[in-house]
């Protein structure tokens, strides 16, 4: 006996002993990514190009990666800030030591039209100080695109191609499976065109639902050309869509060339031709092959050029899904964001406020959470001004009632002013395998919903009443806020998705214009002028682990982004989008069981923002409830 208890002393020892070197060798490793970082940093050049190497998409908010991702480097794509973006590009225009600024769009993510354009007005204003702008990509979707237009000189790789397609495509509508499997939806909602129940219970779209999105499409698209024309007036996109196939006859087959014979791009070459021409321009990287050239990255000048922190208007963003409770930067937690609003108003040197919109909704409590924040502010003489980004959509839209002035653009996706309930039950299914319930009820609601036994007519009679009740209380904020009376206001919500040009003239928003308009509106509503009137953002604070991380140069985005593959060409970026739907399918079908059962929510919103990427251990854990779908449905 006491050989075996000094045997397992000895194991416990060692283990101890394992677990202090492995910790110090992770300290001693991340020390040397420190320094090697700041070495890195203090070898970039004095002056070149600013490179903005995009492997990723732009976001009003990135998400915060776990831990184990920040260690191992598997935490997916790497994902830009918008304003980080926009800072940098503008900065450059007026730094001389930017002879020029370079994106490399290989493995770009998009971001959305509204964030697009954002961006592509921060280059034209490098180009209107006489400098260049070059992009180069071997594949240009309609994100990538807009961003070329607004280049001086578009490079395309010789086996690439211009892949721009327009807006739209098919939704995914889960009835047949839910069908197969047994199981029941008991859906309360309000709003003709409140089709973010409409996967859950139908096979194919309603006709209000299609009339509503072809109308939002087709003004989007509209938007997205005319901004592109203005940009690059030799571009022959209506064309080049028209009839693709026939410019590629007249190509002979080249894909490449048939996008420089429609005027999209201006010159065909691979990687070293391209760097090649960046020299010429921004000069030669010391110690360089063939195609370096002076590169200053992306996040060395951000370093450089730090955000100003002085501001007295304090910048809330409510990104992603709304959702109850806390969460992390990328997520709208109710009591994240109205903590942070919260903060702000503590802080005697904010005199106004500004709530940056990016979000299709979710739950209807936590939005509340977020708007009553908003309106404390106001009570307390703070003018609110909103700022709608990409999209703005149901519970979007309920925390935009809390503004004074609302923002928008005329890309912005907004309205779908509704309400649903949702709450599957699974009786049919375990009855498939034997399994039945039976019990004692002291009244007609004990134990409801009765996910297993069936939900009773009394507790869908008080789900939808429930429901009714938060739609009119959704359409009383809206009435109160925009000076309409609730009749019209349920006339044009019924969870009906408005573009910003449309919104403005049904008066849902105020004033076209960007994140800096709010900005000036909101200090002008406070008597802020100078250094004052600037923005100060209040974030989510980081995990003080990733904090720790990037104190000692690892950003979230290089942690993010090592080791990930790049969809460099049509049939890459096709497997990257069945990837992004799979992903799509886990999470449709995960918010319908985990999901709040009452949502402010716009599902058909999301296809307009970039779908999130799948971490490795996600697409496994996608694998395996594939498998499982399967084998139940056999």
């Amino acid at each position: 006996m006491l050989s075996f208890v000094k045997g397992a002393w000895k194991l416990l020892v060692a283990i101890k002993d394992g677990l202090v070197l492995l910790f110090l060798l992770l300290f001693f490793s991340l020390i040397y990514m420190g320094i090697k970082a700041a070495r890195a940093d203090g070898e970039v050049p004095a002056s070149g190009a600013l490179y903005l190497a995009l492997d990723g998409p732009i976001v009003e908010q990135p998400r915060e990666i776990d831990q184990l991702s920040a260690v191992t480097g598997n935490g997916g794509p790497a994902e830009y800030r918008l304003r980080d973006v926009v800072r940098a590009i503008e900065t450059a225009a007026d730094d001389a030591s930017i002879k020029a600024v370079v994106l490399d769009l290989d493995g770009f993510g998009g971001g959305g039209q509204v964030a697009m354009q954002r961006v592509a007005a921060a280059l034209d204003k490098v180009r209107e100080a006489g400098k260049p702008v070059l992009t180069h990509a071997t594949f240009y979707d309609d994100d990538a695109y807009l961003l070329a237009a607004h280049a001086s000189e578009v490079w395309l790789a010789p086996l690439g191609m211009v892949g721009v397609t327009g807006p739209g495509g098919s939704n995914l509508y889960y009835k047949g499976l839910i069908d197969k499997l047994g199981a029941k939806t008991h859906v309360y909602r309000v709003g003709t065109y409140k089709s973010a129940v409409e996967p859950y219970i139908r096979a194919d779209q309603s006709p209000e639902a299609r009339a509503a999105m072809e109308a939002l499409l087709a003004s989007v698209w509209q938007d997205w050309q005319a901004n592109v024309a203005k940009a690059r007036p030799k571009a022959k996109v209506t064309d080049y869509l028209a009839n693709p196939l026939a410019l590629l006859r007249t190509s002979g087959g080249d894909t490449a060339k048939a996008a420089q014979a429609a005027g999209l791009v201006d010159k065909l070459g691979d990687e070293i031709a391209f760097g090649k021409r960046v020299a010429d321009l921004a000069g030669e990287a010391e110690d360089g092959g063939p195609g370096d050239f002076s590169t200053i990255p992306l996040t060395s000048y951000l370093r450089k050029h730090h955000e100003p922190t002085k501001g007295q208007v304090g910048i809330i963003t409510v990104a992603g899904e709304i959702v109850d409770g806390d969460a992390p930067a990328g997520t709208a937690g109710g009591t994240t964001v109205s903590g942070l609003i919260r903060d702000a108003l503590a802080d005697d040197d904010i005199k106004a406020l500004v709530l940056r919109v990016d979000s299709p909704g979710g739950s209807a409590a936590a939005a509340e959470d977020i708007r009553a924040a908003l309106a404390e502010a106001r009570r307390k003489g703070l003018p609110v001004v909103v700022s709608m980004a990409n999209l703005a959509a149901s519970g979007g839209y309920w925390v935009s009632t809390a503004g004074d002035t609302i923002f928008a653009e005329p890309a912005t996706i907004t309205g779908s002013i509704g309400v649903f309930g949702i709450v599957p039950s699974f009786e049919a299914t375990l009855a498939k395998a034997g399994i039945t319930s039976d019990g004692v009820k002291a009244t007609a609601l004990s134990g409801e919903p009765d996910v297993i036994g069936g939900v009773s007519p009394e507790f869908d009679q008080l789900a939808q009443a429930s429901v009714e009740d938060i739609y009119g209380k959704f359409i009383g904020l809206v009435a109160q806020a925009r000076k309409l009376t609730p009749q019209r206001v349920d006339e044009i919500g019924q969870g009906r998705v408005w573009d910003g040009g449309t919104a403005h003239q049904l008066k849902l928003v105020d004033r076209f214009g960007g994140i800096e308009d709010a900005v000036a509106e909101a200090a002008k509503r406070a008597g802020l002028s100078g250094e004052a009137a600037t923005p100060r953002y209040f974030d989510p604070e980081l995990d003080p682990f990733l904090k720790f991380l990037s104190t000692i140069g690892g950003s979230q985005e290089r942690i993010a982004a090592s080791g990930q593959p790049v969809a460099r060409d049509w049939l890459s970026y096709a497997a990257r989008r069945q990837n992004q739907i799979a992903l799509r399918i886990v999470a449709d079908l995960r918010g319908l069981i985990e999901g709040p059962s009452i949502r402010a929510d716009c599902l058909e919103c999301r296809s307009f923002t970039p779908a999130p990427a799948m971490k490795p251990h996600e697409k496994a854990g996608l694998m395996t409830v594939m498998m499982q779908w399967l084998a139940g449905g056999a």
